[in-house]
């Protein structure tokens, strides 16, 4: 044990009653490039979250295992704790002060003062900041990693890659800094920035430090790990050398198991009419940007939409719907779809159901009537009765559509009147269906359908799904990181990467074609 920096033995953690880490083990040793992969929810963050001491590990019953640092125990309750033994990380969400230069966010908190002629009467806490030598670290720091940008920039406004190696800079800074852990670091950059920063990678690792690299992108880890550890459903799968494996394998050993249906596709439509023709869809959304998508979708077909989590799939509902600024060509049965204009999609009957159900897609504190009824009140001027200019609430007309909606779709319930937010999470998703086929769709949007739900309400959602496609025609667009839910379910599935669709696969597509395209390779022939 005493060889490796790091040894992580044992460790398992499980929040309410659900494990997501079963007995994990990860050994590092000094200046190794050590890769962790595995899809959305294989317990990549939640491992690293326990590394680094982040409160939501403590806060939530601890973890149980064995930590051992440079040959000693640790026990790492605070990302400060993580710090004072050596270890940094760089997140996938920038933690930077934009409104400061480089070199104060690089040398934040750990900023260098020197004596002047108030704070020798007065007292250290008057000290003056050090800039000339704080810029001279930070310029040391910035020419390790080969950056040229001026280290007294203003960080609010600089591409994003200036941003991420402000970050890594400021690991580096760090005099006891040991272990780096990279979260996903070039999932934000532009290929040749991404080339750059596996440079810096292997610089820093070239020093001694060992490097924890998280991501996505099996090119980049057979083109800088060392070694390889593949996590899955919160176990380990395997740790492998880079010169005993490949891209097919680990996308293999990522997906992993053959996937089970939830549920089956009785008649499966052939090849309709294009209900819905998408080109060069740009969408705004921070985090899931659509970046040029071209797709097409076929009358009463159930269209899936998956990819790793940042690649842009959530973006092309929301931005086709009108909720981000978007720009492209979309047609609507042969018919140009202005964009960034949400109720001319509702009148061209598009509908949606978002994947925020809680922040998004429901009033908690209102009915399940109210909540049905309330879009298509809004949009369609539907369950309201006119007197001369006078409006009114139809009430009697939203109590029997929810009493219609109710029986149809099972929810369960006291009645109509009955707040959402007493709802169980299957049933609130229910009611979100309902509102949008309240406007009578043609085409419905629906994403992340089962998110944070049981297995039992998965399944009732789904067949519910099913039942809309083939009872009623309606032609469904699903996304969802489940690739399992998208697999028992949809007639073709397009995965998304890097903003646009990497391929588009049948459900009984090999695993390995479907691992290679969720992490951006192409998928193999006869695979």
């Amino acid at each position: 044990m005493a060889e490796y920096l790091l040894n992580m033995t044992g460790i398992s953690k499980s929040y309410y009653g659900t494990q997501v880490l079963k007995d994990i083990h990860l050994a590092v040793e000094p200046g190794e490039i050590h890769a962790i992969v595995g899809e959305n929810g294989a317990g990549k963050s939640t491992l690293m979250n326990i590394l680094f001491g982040m409160s939501v590990i403590h806060e939530t019953g601890g973890f149980d295992g064995q930590i051992v640092f440079d040959g000693q125990p640790a026990d790492i309750l605070s990302p400060y704790a993580a710090m004072q033994l050596g270890i940094g990380m760089v997140h996938q969400e920038f933690m930077l002060l934009p409104n400061y230069t480089i070199t104060e966010n690089i040398k934040l908190n750990r900023e260098i003062l020197k004596e002047n002629p108030v704070s020798r009467v007065f007292g250290e806490r008057l000290k003056s900041l050090d800039m000339q030598v704080m810029r001279a670290d930070a310029r040391r720091a910035l020419d390790s990693l080969d950056i040229g940008i001026e280290e007294f920039a203003q960080v609010a406004g600089l591409p994003v890659g200036y941003m991420q190696f402000t970050e890594i800079a400021r690991e580096i800074d760090k005099t006891n800094i040991k272990l780096i852990v990279f979260d996903e670091p070039t999932a934000v950059l532009a290929e040749s920035e991404a080339a750059h920063l596996l440079r810096a990678m292997e610089t820093i690792a070239a020093q001694g430090i060992a490097i924890l690299f998280i991501t996505h992108r099996l090119d980049e880890v057979m083109e800088v790990a060392d070694n390889i550890t593949v996590l899955r459903d919160g176990k380990l799968v395997a740790t492998k050398p880079k010169s005993e494996t490949s891209v097919y394998e680990l996308a293999e050993l990522m997906i992993g198991r053959k996937i089970e249906k939830l549920v089956h596709r009785v008649q499966p439509p052939g090849d309709g009419a294009v209900a819905l023709d998408i080109r060069d869809l740009v969408v705004e959304m921070p985090g899931e940007e659509v970046k040029g998508l071209s797709l097409e979708v076929r009358q009463g077909e159930i269209l899936g939409i998956g990819g790793l989590a940042g690649q842009g799939k959530i973006g092309i509902a929301n931005g086709i719907m009108g909720l981000y600024p978007s720009r492209g060509q979309v047609q609507v049965n042969g018919q140009p779809l202005p964009l960034n204009n949400t109720p001319e999609s509702i009148r061209r009957r598009l509908a949606f159901v978002s994947e925020d159900r809680r922040g998004v897609g429901l009033l908690l504190d209102s009915s399940i009537e109210l909540n049905i009824a309330v879009t298509a009140m809004q949009n369609q001027e539907r369950f309201i009765r006119r007197f001369w200019f006078l409006t009114q609430i139809d009430s009697a007309g939203m109590r029997q559509h929810a009493h219609k909606m109710i029986r149809d779709l099972d929810i369960r319930c006291t009645g109509p009147t009955q707040e959402v937010k007493r709802l169980s999470g299957g049933n609130q998703q229910k009611v979100c269906i309902a509102r949008a086929l309240a406007l009578e769709p043609d085409i419905l949007f629906v994403s992340e359908p089962t998110r944070g739900i049981d297995v039992g309400a998965k399944r009732l959602v789904l067949e519910t799904l099913i039942e809309l496609n083939t009872a009623l025609g309606k032609t469904i667009v699903m996304t969802s990181s489940e690739l399992a839910e998208l697999r028992s379910v949809c007639d073709r599935i397009a995965i998304i990467s890097g903003g646009q669709v990497a391929g588009i696969l049948r459900p009984d597509d090999s695993d390995v074609n479907f691992g290679l395209l969720m992490a951006g390779q192409s998928a193999r022939e006869g695979a």
